[in-house]
């Protein structure tokens, strides 16, 4: 699984973003300035994108992409300190599910 920070994104990439959403947005994306991004599994995004919302205040968007490995991405929008939150949550159980461990 691969993770990104954009802190105070650009237009261009916001656009980038927006054109490939997956879907009409169910909750309003307005005052973020940082997106995360996170690469990988269907099965772990949809975890993934379950963890970030529960952790912090965010709002998780699919991102439609090509791949031949079936890799999906997801992007977290919200404020710095919650898109590092969330994005820490993330790797923090993610790694602990794969160790056969408690989640955090």
């Amino acid at each position: 699984m691969e993770y990104r920070i954009i802190k105070s994104p650009s237009k261009g990439a916001v656009d980038i973003l927006f054109r490939r959403k997956g879907s009409a947005s169910t909750s309003p994306i307005e005052d973020y300035d940082a997106i995360g991004l996170v690469q990988g599994r269907l099965i772990d995004m949809v975890f993934a994108a379950d963890i970030a919302e529960k952790a912090a205040g965010v709002v998780v968007e699919d991102i439609k992409g090509h791949c031949p490995q079936n890799m999906i991405m997801i992007a977290i929008f919200g404020d710095t300190a919650s898109v590092e939150a969330a994005l820490k949550e993330i790797q923090c159980k993610l790694k602990q599910v794969k160790a056969g461990e408690a989640l955090c």
